[in-house]
């Protein structure tokens, strides 16, 4: 018998498999592998007759035709482009009985009062981001982006198999939603500045357009964050309104011409480290819907969150590279001294938020523990993975 030692717990290697020595969990090789075939076979009989299967009957007369507010211009590349892909895959998917006309911001709604219309029955799906409806509910804010935490794919194994999702419909019950995933911009850039950040100092009194928990430590180290659409940004910040903003990452900022009226463009994105977008339904007309539409609706939101990561680390890399050789800007990577310090004040920042309230703390704990959890693990695979290559 081989023994292996963890942390906290001794485990012994046998010829069946991994047992405890507390004996509180005993999952033998033969025991594993018979449950699984004990799953194939039931599923085998159920799909030859031996058990009944039952199904609901699907009813496509009725036809459902709803409309989508979002918080992006119309069309605008990968976020209102993903949202008219997700219209179209519905329809496809349903034959024709649900379609979906997608409104960009400001053409039926401002920007900023998607959940509003959402909740209050204006429109059926919104598609945005849950840190903006931060004065609703502080607690969203975690269903987007923590600073200083988790990635893109850790953030969805936190929503899909550790008990996120879960949390976040709980919240947006309370306002007659339904949230899902919908897209995620991995890390993003740490925002374009016309004054150089050299010391932490520099923060102070400066205007940026940073939403989220980030504007929060922008505030306490003595700025001002402002929260505004996308559409508002590069005048904002052309005429001297704020003095830097965040946005995503290369190929949306490149399109946005924030290269052509900033003198610095800084990396890493240490606010938004990998953020989940969302759709929301009003939960009344989502749960009067039947089965079949519902779990296509699941299915076409997942593809959505697949393909606007993929898109955005695709083209990401391409862009950079046109903003390096512009030379318009120069890129910079934040000093050392400047990521300690803001670390240092977002740990201070969101233990804060997260003790704001009753669900805030249950939401917090449930993502500090995953965090935590996952970012052991990370420990002997991708930062040993990367830290090796970088060796």
């Amino acid at each position: 018998m081989k023994k292996i030692e963890s942390d906290k717990i001794t485990y012994f290697g046998t010829s069946k498999g991994i047992v405890m020595e507390d004996n509180k969990i005993n999952i033998g090789r033969k025991n594993f592998l018979k449950k699984g075939a004990l799953l194939a076979s039931t599923s085998l009989i159920a799909a030859c007759g031996g058990e009944k299967v039952v199904s609901e009957k699907v009813d496509t007369s009725k036809k459902y035709k709803w409309k989508m507010v979002t918080t992006w211009p119309p069309n605008f590349p990968v976020l209102g482009e993903g949202c008219v892909k997700f219209a179209k895959l519905v329809d496809e998917m349903s034959l024709g009985q649900m379609t979906i006309k997608v409104y960009g911001g400001g053409e039926l709604i401002p920007p900023l009062e998607v959940f509003d219309a959402v909740s209050g029955g204006a429109a059926e799906i919104g598609h945005g981001a849950s840190y903006y409806w931060a004065g609703k509910s502080p607690a969203a804010q975690f269903f987007t982006t923590v600073p200083f935490r988790m990635n893109a794919h850790q953030m969805n194994a936190w929503l899909y198999s550790g008990g996120g999702i879960e949390l976040w419909r709980e919240l947006y019950a309370k306002f007659g939603l339904v949230p899902f995933a919908g897209g995620n911009s991995g890390i993003q850039m740490g925002g374009w500045f016309n004054r150089a950040i050299n010391s932490i100092d520099d923060f102070k009194g400066l205007k940026m357009r940073i939403p989220g928990l980030g504007g929060k430590v922008i505030e306490k180290l003595g700025g001002s964050a402002v929260l505004s659409a996308a559409s508002e940004i590069y005048t904002n910040l052309e005429r001297g309104v704020i003095d830097a903003t965040e946005w995503i990452g290369p190929y949306h900022d490149y399109n946005m011409g924030f290269h052509e009226i900033a003198k610095y463009y800084y990396a890493p994105g240490w606010h938004e480290t990998g953020s989940n977008l969302e759709f929301m339904f009003n939960k009344r007309e989502f749960d009067n819907l039947p089965l079949h539409l519902q779990k296509i609706i699941e299915v076409a939101t997942t593809h959505m969150n697949l393909t606007c990561l993929s898109e955005f680390e695709a083209k990401n890399n391409e862009y950079l590279q046109k903003i390096i050789n512009d030379k318009s800007t120069e890129v910079r990577v934040f000093p050392k001294e400047v990521i300690q310090a803001l670390k240092k004040v977002s740990r201070a920042t969101v233990e804060e938020v997260a003790q704001s309230d009753e669900f805030c703390k249950k939401v917090f704990e449930s993502y500090d523990t995953f965090h935590k959890g996952i970012t052991e693990w990370s420990k002997y695979s991708e930062k040993l993975f990367y830290s090796e290559i970088d060796g």
